[in-house]
């Protein structure tokens, strides 16, 4: 296992963005036949991205976040030692996942050897996004023409409906997407059966309290300014969840776990004007329409401040990771044992360690 640190990041005052904010989001499995729930606008979602995309220079400025997070889902196949031909990063975005499969010497730890470019590991990385703006974004970078890897570009027309045939992937990805689907079980076990048997899926999204010191300083501020609180946070899975949400839809062999990347700010509008450049802006339906309220701004920064302001000025926004892998199950896979089957205690083995 491998501990990988959070870093710090620090943003220069010079963008312009909206918000979101984050609520534990629980998840229950539906009668078959039964509608999905809805939570999030796709369209507005689309729409956001699509203009994000649209300014290319403040796209890619923007884009810190997800260029860690991809680094990071990349980083967990250096403990696979396996080739796989065909991989679908799922919720592209601007193909981060395909450039950091491309950095040279991605192993971490400084104290071991060089390692080579993980698209070394991939015949075939299909990049899947509703938005063909910003799918395409970065489509004439040096990246694209990796010797080791054929990265190819697919725009879908509802990323809660994959049209893949089952079991044509060798591996899925999926980096800073999740967040905004409506139905999730149903799209971790569309994920499951576009795969072959005995393969992964690796994926991180936000989750839990993202965002807990713009949320708790925006709904202090509104209810200050204008006596109630509006829909502006934007509903996270709770990190409880996941785990049991893989396990329902067949996913075996999982691991969860949760790292937290905390970045400095200047000021409160920098964050949501980054935000809003990202393309992930608020997207829940019900939402108040048009901007924020100025006066609600200004309080909004000056409570943020006051809570969680740093010592230095600036104010930290802490981004939950929520990193999840499972295989799809196998006949010839390796399988825990029966419960009670052991003949070993283990009372009497710690015994004897002491």
């Amino acid at each position: 296992m491998r501990l990988i640190v959070p870093r710090a990041f620090w943003r220069p005052p010079n963008h312009t963005p909206s918000f979101t904010a984050t609520a534990r989001r629980h998840y229950a499995f539906q009668a078959a036949g039964a509608p999905a729930f809805q939570v999030f606008n796709r369209r507005t979602k689309w729409l956001q991205k699509e203009r994000a995309a649209s300014n290319v220079e403040l796209s890619r400025q923007a884009d810190y976040l997800r260029v860690e997070v991809a680094s990071r889902v990349s980083e967990r196949l250096l403990d696979i030692k396996r080739h796989f031909p065909r991989v679908l990063d799922l919720g592209a975005n601007a193909c981060n996942i395909a450039h950091a499969l491309t950095k040279e010497n991605p192993e971490p730890d400084p104290s071991l050897a060089i390692s080579p470019p993980l698209s070394t590991k991939i015949s075939e990385l299909v990049c899947a996004d509703s938005s063909a703006a910003l799918l395409n974004r970065d489509a004439d970078l040096p990246f694209n023409r990796d010797p080791n890897m054929t990265v190819t570009r697919h725009v879908l027309e509802d990323e809660e409906s994959l049209p893949f045939a089952p079991a044509s992937f060798d591996m899925v990805l999926s980096s800073m997407s999740l967040h905004w689907i409506n139905d999730l079980p149903g799209v971790l076990g569309q994920i499951n059966n576009v795969l072959k048997p005995d393969c992964p899926f690796i994926g991180a999204m936000l989750g839990g309290d993202t965002l807990f010191e713009l949320r708790t300083s925006m709904q202090l501020a509104e209810q200050e300014r204008r006596g109630g609180i509006s829909p502006h946070v934007s509903p996270l899975a709770d990190t409880r969840d996941v785990g049991g949400l893989l396990q329902r839809v067949g996913f075996k062999m999982l691991t969860v776990d949760v790292e937290d990347i905390v970045v400095n700010y200047p000021d409160a509008y920098t964050l949501m004007q980054d935000l809003q450049a990202m393309g992930e802006s608020n997207a829940v339906l019900g939402r108040e329409m048009g901007p924020i309220g100025r006066d609600v701004l200004l309080a909004t920064d000056a409570i943020y401040r006051e809570l969680h302001g740093n010592e230095d000025g600036s104010l930290p926004a802490t981004f939950r990771i929520i990193h999840m892998i499972g295989w799809r199950e196998s006949e010839d896979q390796a399988k825990p044992l029966a419960r009670g089957s052991g003949n070993v205690s283990l009372k009497d083995f710690l015994e004897k360690k002491e």
